[in-house]
C-alpha cells in the first residue's frame, strides 16, 4: 500500500489541476528593520499556496472537532467551499482511509488511517514521552492541571501532554487541542523569546480573545517581565477566577520551543504559592531543557 500522505498529495495536486485551480504567484514580503531594542526579522521562507491540499487539511481538522459525522454541505458552508469541491477532496481522504463515509447516511467522520499518523507522530517525539513523569509530579504535589505544550512560531501551540489534579476543578483541554499562540501566560513567554520584531507582534496581540484583557502598555510590560524572570503568570486575564503559570524550554540554539504550563483555581493559588509554584515550574522547565540537548 503506498504511503497515505504522498499518494493523497498527487491525487489532490492532479485534482487542483484539472478544477482549474491556479496557484497564484506571491513574491517574499520584506519586513521593515526593527528598531535596535527589537530583534531582527529573519527572511521569510516563501511558501507556493496549494488550494487543494490547504483545503484537505482544514477539511480534517474540521471533522477532527466534532464528535458527530457531518455532510458535505455542512462541512462545505463551514469551510466556505463550493460542495462539489468538497465532496471530491472527501471521495481522495475517504479512497486514503483518513475519513470515513457512512454508506447510509453520507456522513464523514476522521477515519482510522488517522491513527497510523498520530501514533508515528507520538513515537518520534521524545518530548511527550520525557515530560509526562514531571506533568504527573507537579499536579500531584501542587494539585493544578499541568500541561506541556509545543510552540509554532507565533501561530499556535499544541497540547502534547498532560496531567489533571484531583482537585474539582478541571481544566477543559485534550492532547491536540491548539490556542493562539500568545494568549495567557504561554502567551508572554512566546512575546518575550519571540525573532519577530514588534509590530507583527502587536498585530496578532490586537486579534486575541481574553476574558479580561490587558492593555497593550501592561501587557509588553509583562513581556519583558517575563523574558527577565524565566516564568510568566496569568491571573484571571484568559479565564476568570484561573491563575496560569508558564515556563519556557529551549532547544540547543535557545529557540522557544516548548512551555510547561500549570492552571489552578485563584482561590487555591495564592500570591505566595504562586511564586513558589513559578520556581518549581521553572526548575523543572531547566531540567527539561537540558535533557532534551543530551537526547538531541
Amino acid at each position: 500500500m503506498l504511503d497515505p500522505i504522498s499518494s493523497m498529495t498527487k491525487q489532490l495536486q492532479s485534482m487542483g489541476s484539472s478544477e482549474g485551480i491556479r496557484m497564484p504567484r506571491r513574491r517574499t514580503k520584506i519586513v521593515p528593520p526593527a528598531a535596535k531594542q527589537e530583534p531582527t526579522a529573519k527572511r521569510q521562507v516563501r511558501v507556493r499556496p496549494v488550494p487543494a491540499v490547504s483545503r484537505a487539511i482544514a477539511i480534517l481538522r474540521f471533522l477532527g472537532r466534532h464528535e458527530t459525522a457531518l455532510g458535505v454541505k455542512a462541512i462545505a458552508d463551514e469551510l466556505k467551499m463550493v460542495p462539489s469541491t468538497c465532496l471530491h477532496i472527501l471521495r481522495v481522504l475517504v479512497e486514503e482511509e483518513l475519513v470515513r463515509i457512512d454508506p447510509e447516511s453520507k456522513r464523514y467522520s476522521p477515519g482510522s488511517g488517522m491513527l497510523g499518523l498520530a501514533r508515528n507522530v507520538l513515537e518520534h517525539l521524545s518530548f511527550p514521552n520525557v515530560v509526562q513523569p514531571v506533568l504527573n509530579d507537579l499536579a500531584s504535589q501542587w494539585g493544578v492541571t499541568t500541561i506541556g505544550v509545543e510552540v509554532t512560531r507565533l501561530d499556535h501551540m499544541t497540547v502534547l501532554a498532560l496531567s489533571h489534579s484531583q482537585t474539582p476543578f478541571r481544566l477543559q483541554v485534550d492532547v491536540g487541542s491548539r490556542f493562539p499562540a500568545l494568549v495567557s501566560a504561554t502567551g508572554r513567554l512566546v512575546a518575550a523569546f519571540s525573532d519577530r520584531p514588534w509590530p507583527e507582534i502587536e498585530a496578532k496581540f490586537r486579534k486575541l480573545r481574553w476574558s479580561k484583557p490587558p492593555n497593550i502598555v501592561a501587557w509588553r510590560k509583562e513581556v519583558e517581565q517575563a523574558r527577565e524572570r524565566g516564568y510568566s503568570i496569568d491571573q484571571g486575564n484568559y479565564m476568570p477566577g484561573v491563575v496560569v503559570v508558564a515556563s519556557p524550554i529551549f532547544d540547543s540554539r535557545h529557540r522557544l520551543t516548548y512551555v510547561l504550563v500549570s492552571v489552578g483555581l485563584a482561590e487555591q493559588i495564592k500570591s505566595s504559592t504562586c511564586s513558589e509554584l513559578a520556581k518549581a515550574l521553572t526548575d523543572r522547565a531547566q531540567a527539561l531543557t537540558g535533557t532534551l540537548h543530551l537526547g538531541s
